[in-house]
């Protein structure tokens, strides 16, 4: 939750179910039973929550918190929906409006389980071919996807007019549809962080906190 600090409307968290706990970790070598979801984020998110009068932001704003499912999807996703009733005032929201957190599964998404779910609280983290069919925006608020399936720009020099224009399609499509939309896998440099930030892409990912928060002070005002 450190990513608040920073500023940051997003932040993602791996996660497996691990002897019934949600364990965070990327491996699953890595997993200690002291390191979970609960403690970690939840929690923490939860106090602030109640502190600042039922929001995690002054303004109101949404924080999406991406809960990537690393072990099997199912099991993970009843151990998460068990977990979230003690959290449910912070994310659940009555029809119509935006909870404080918006949990939105990634990974292992068991979308149709999620989908049939009339209790959920929970969306699902699309992909660009989603959005081929029948789209629910409720069900899938942001649409994410791998950069370089998409695109051979990585930044050096400015983006050719025919990826210019094919990113600017995608923005308006996931838009239209009412979600939001962010690539991973993209390369950590400012002339791709300009490049997503001119097209509106919504979210920018990164594992360079402190670099990606230096650039966008650097684009305040422009």
């Amino acid at each position: 939750v450190d990513s608040l600090n920073f500023g940051f409307a997003s932040i993602e968290a791996d996660v497996w179910l691990v002897d019934g706990n949600l364990c965070v970790a990327h491996n699953r070598s890595d997993v200690q039973s002291s390191k979970r979801l609960d403690n970690l984020y939840l929690e923490p998110l939860f106090k602030l929550f109640n502190a600042n009068g039922n929001k995690i932001f002054a303004n109101g704003e949404t924080l999406f918190l991406l809960v990537d499912f690393k072990s099997e999807g199912e099991a993970t996703y009843q151990a998460l929906k068990q977990l979230l009733k003690k959290y449910r005032p912070m994310v659940n929201a009555p029809a119509g409006t935006t909870p404080a957190v918006k949990i939105i599964i990634s990974g292992n998404r068991p979308i149709e389980t999620i989908k049939n779910d009339a209790d959920r609280c929970v969306g699902v983290d699309g992909r660009l071919s989603d959005l081929k069919g029948p789209f629910d925006a409720s069900l899938m608020p942001l649409i994410s996807d791998n950069w370089r399936l998409h695109f051979r720009y990585q930044g050096n020099g400015e983006i050719s007019a025919e990826e210019r224009l094919k990113l600017k399609t995608i923005v308006q499509q996931v838009h239209q549809n009412g979600a939001q939309l962010r690539f991973w896998a993209t390369p950590e440099n400012d002339m791709l962080w300009k490049t997503l930030r001119e097209a509106e892409v919504d979210l920018i990912g990164t594992d360079q906190r402190e670099k990606l928060v230096a650039f966008l002070k650097s684009q305040a005002g422009t």
